[in-house]
């Protein structure tokens, strides 16, 4: 059974999967579940397997194939989904994009699919987009992004994704991948992790009222 991290008694539930490379307890997952919580949002944090042994041993390994990280996802929705309350799912990055994939399919227990930092395409590589299952989503998407990632900065993504947005687009200004933006913009990186977690609540509130190019 995976590793779980819950944070927060909100009435709505976002179960919330960590990126390619961190665990769900890193820096950037520990910030951002608190300024979900802080705004009423429970949130559940998993680790996929392959993270979990990284945890046992120590030893950094790659993950798996995205059918058995949808998989190890799906077993985590049947856990938690029954619970009282709108559930959501959603991640930071890689965890985003399985989730983005689900929100893809028909399940009527889940509400809606948050993003963190959303891997358009592998950095320095942008003919390699991950959006195709984009115009399948069955419920609303929200994507909290920073302007300068490199897995998807404002103009390219703007520039594909022009024409009729199948997602909600917040973008963090000057934000890097973990949403960190440069000094000289006086930002710091938890204040723009903070402005994601209140633009998710307000995404709730009415999700399919308000979508940013």
């Amino acid at each position: 059974m995976a590793e779980v991290m819950i944070d927060g008694e909100g009435a709505r539930t976002l179960l919330l999967a960590h990126g390619a490379g961190a665990p769900m307890d890193s820096p950037f997952m520990d910030q951002l579940a608190m300024a979900l919580a802080e705004q009423g949002i429970r949130v559940v944090r998993f680790e996929f397997g392959y993270m979990q042994k990284r945890r046992e041993d120590g030893k950094k390994r790659p993950p798996p194939k995205a059918d058995k990280l949808e998989d190890e996802f799906s077993a985590m929705i049947d856990r938690y989904a029954s619970e009282s309350g709108p559930f959501y799912i959603g991640g930071k990055s890689m965890g985003g994009r399985i989730a983005s994939v689900l929100a893809s399919r028909a399940d009527d227990r889940i509400a809606g699919c948050a993003c963190f930092g959303y891997p358009f395409h592998p950095p320095g590589k942008p003919d390699r987009w991950r959006t195709d299952h984009f115009t399948d989503f069955t419920v609303p998407v929200l994507i909290n992004q920073g302007t300068r990632d490199p897995f998807g900065r404002q103009d390219e993504v703007q520039a594909h994704l022009a024409g009729d947005v199948p997602v909600t687009l917040h973008w963090l200004d000057d934000g890097e991948h973990d949403f960190r933006p440069r000094k000289s913009t006086g930002t710091t990186q938890a204040e723009l992790i903070e402005q994601a977690a209140r633009q998710t609540v307000t995404w709730m509130d009415g999700p399919a009222t308000s979508k940013e190019i």
